[in-house]
């Protein structure tokens, strides 16, 4: 014990281990001294972001942990840093994500997770989950409401108040830091109708160019449901009703003639 206490932050001794995954060129379990900070264990151990991706975010503490962004680079990994930044340090899972990522939809997707998990036994997290996850849902799917984020935001904080255990006090975690750091993709999803990382398939468009179709009509032939239609050498058209939006069009024009929006 006592050589264990010689490494780490003066209130939290030893070392942890990390599950480094998600968009990182390293991933895996990394052991690092109590204390290290974000950015060396990303960028030093994880090797940083691959494809010439940018970071936009990682979530550290398990499903129900939080997520931090660039301004927690420097951000000592050890837990009274975490707790006041709204985070923990929990199982120790540390997912990198890229530019790629909706920030909604990641909290749709953990909170899902949550959801699963509730023992059902206390009426905040068995009904209050599901509310949240409703409102995610709805707002992924592009029929968000200008007052769902303040919602999402009372609801989380009664949850996190009012559970009875540890599982229902950090489930609105990915909700209450996604809010607070990515709120503009909120407000995308709603007021716009757009996902931004296009990510939210019901929030996507896809549009052939007519000045830079060939008519060789391969993303007809490569789709679906139908959707696309026209003649050979003229430019073809996408039925927006038809459409299920999963970009294999996109994907396999050779002329790059495929737009999503």
């Amino acid at each position: 014990p006592e050589e264990f206490a010689k490494v780490g932050a003066e209130k939290s001794k030893g070392t942890k281990v990390f599950a480094l995954a998600g968009n990182v060129v390293n991933t895996g379990l990394v052991e690092v001294p109590m204390g290290t900070t974000l950015r060396e264990v990303i960028f030093e151990l994880g090797g940083g972001i691959p494809n010439g991706r940018k970071f936009k975010a990682a979530q550290i503490g398990g499903p129900s942990g939080a997520c931090l962004t660039e301004e927690h680079f420097d951000l000592p990994l050890e837990y009274d840093a975490l707790t006041k930044a709204g985070a923990m340090m929990g199982s120790g899972g540390l997912i990198v994500m890229d530019d790629t990522k909706c920030m909604v939809d990641v909290a749709r997707f953990f909170l899902d997770f949550t959801c699963d998990e509730s023992c059902g036994k206390c009426p905040p997290c068995r009904i209050g989950t599901k509310r949240m996850l409703e409102i995610l849902e709805r707002i992924t799917n592009g029929e968000g409401r200008e007052e769902d984020i303040d919602n999402l935001y009372e609801l989380a904080s009664i949850i996190k108040a009012s559970a009875l255990c540890g599982l229902g006090q950090t489930s609105p975690n990915p909700v209450l830091s996604t809010i607070k750091h990515f709120r503009n993709e909120y407000l995308a999803h709603i007021r716009d109708k757009q996902c931004p990382a296009g990510v939210c398939r019901s929030l996507m468009n896809y549009v052939i160019i007519p000045e830079m179709c060939k008519g060789c009509g391969i993303c007809a032939k490569h789709c679906p449901s139908n959707a696309i239609s026209g003649e050979i050498k003229k430019p073809y058209v996408i039925d927006p009703a038809e459409c299920i939006r999963c970009g294999a069009c996109m994907e396999k024009c050779p002329f790059k003639a495929i737009r999503r929006g």
